[in-house]
C-alpha cells in the first residue's frame, strides 16, 4: 500500500519511467516539465523518505511518474539554496492544478538526538495531501516548478510518541521570483525567520545551527524581514528589504541585542 504525499523531495539522478492516465479534458499538446524540491531547516538530524512516484495533474489530463530506484533519502541535505530535480518529464499542458507524491508505507522515518523513528502519515488522506498550483502550463514552452518542504512544521508526534508527518509546502514558479538570504548571530537565540509583505507572511523558517536561513521563491516587491528569536533572553529585529526577480539578495549578518 502506498501513501500519499503533497510535498516533494528525492535524492538525485532517480531513475524516471512514466504512464499516462486518461485525460480530463481537450489535450492541447505537452509542455517539458522539471519539479525540483529544496527544504528549510529543522532541527532534526535527518528525515528519510521512500518514494515511490509523482503525480502532476492539468486541465489537461494526468501524469503519473514512477521512480524506479526508490529508496530513502534524507531530505535535510536539500537546503541553503540547494534543491535536487525530482522528475523532468512531458506533461498534458493547460492549467496546472496540483501536485502528489506517492510514498511507501515502509522506509519513511525521522532521527532525532542519534534515535531512529518511523514517520507515519495522517489515516484518512489516502486520497493525498495535495498541493494546489495554479499556474498556466504552455505546450512545448519549458516549466519549472521549486517545492520548498518546511521540515520544521512538517513532523509532528502524538499523544503516544509516534511521530507523524503534515507537510507544509510552498510551490514556487522559479522564473517569477527572487531569493532572500543572511545570518543571524548570536545562535544562541535560535530564531524563526519571516518574510512578511504587508500584513501577510509569506514564508517562515528556522535559522541554522550556524545561523543562516534561506528564503527562495519570494516575490518581487518590498518585505520585512523580522527575526524573532526563541531564546527570551534576545530582541526581536526587523530588516527591510527589496526583492527583485532573477536575483538574490543577501543580508549578510543580522546581529539580535540581549535584552
Amino acid at each position: 500500500m502506498k501513501a500519499f504525499l503533497g510535498f516533494t523531495a528525492v535524492a538525485a539522478a532517480l531513475a524516471l519511467a512514466s504512464c499516462s492516465t486518461d485525460s480530463t479534458g481537450t489535450s492541447g499538446g505537452t509542455t517539458p516539465f522539471t519539479l525540483k524540491m529544496t527544504d528549510a531547516p529543522g532541527f532534526y538530524d535527518a528525515i528519510n523518505l521512500n518514494l515511490d512516484a509523482v503525480e502532476i495533474i492539468t486541465e489537461g489530463g494526468r501524469e503519473v511518474i514512477d521512480i524506479d530506484d526508490n529508496l530513502p533519502f534524507d531530505i535535510l541535505k536539500f537546503r541553503l539554496g540547494r534543491d535536487t530535480v525530482l522528475a523532468s518529464h512531458d506533461v498534458p499542458s493547460g492549467r496546472l492544478q496540483e501536485i502528489r507524491l506517492i510514498l511507501d508505507d515502509e522506509g519513511n522515518d525521522v532521527w532525532i538526538d542519534g534515535q531512529r523513528h518511523d514517520l507515519t502519515t495522517p489515516s484518512g488522506q489516502s486520497s493525498g495531501v495535495k498541493i494546489k498550483v495554479q499556474d498556466d502550463l504552455i505546450p512545448n514552452m519549458a516549466y519549472t516548478l521549486l517545492l520548498d518542504f518546511d521540515a520544521s512544521r512538517s513532523i509532528h508526534t502524538t499523544g503516544n510518541g509516534k511521530y507523524m508527518l503534515k507537510p507544509v509546502i510552498r510551490a514556487i514558479p522559479v522564473a517569477v521570483s527572487g531569493v532572500v538570504k543572511g545570518i543571524v548571530t548570536p545562535i544562541a537565540a535560535e530564531p524563526h525567520v519571516y518574510a512578511i509583505h504587508g500584513q501577510d507572511t509569506i514564508a517562515g523558517t528556522m535559522s541554522t545551527t550556524m545561523g543562516e536561513f534561506y528564503f527562495p521563491g519570494i516575490p518581487q516587491g518590498d518585505y520585512t524581514i523580522s527575526v524573532v528569536p526563541t531564546n527570551p533572553a534576545f530582541l526581536t529585529k526587523n530588516v527591510d528589504v527589496t526583492v527583485t526577480t532573477g536575483q538574490t539578495k543577501d543580508l549578510g549578518t543580522i546581529t539580535l541585542e540581549a535584552k
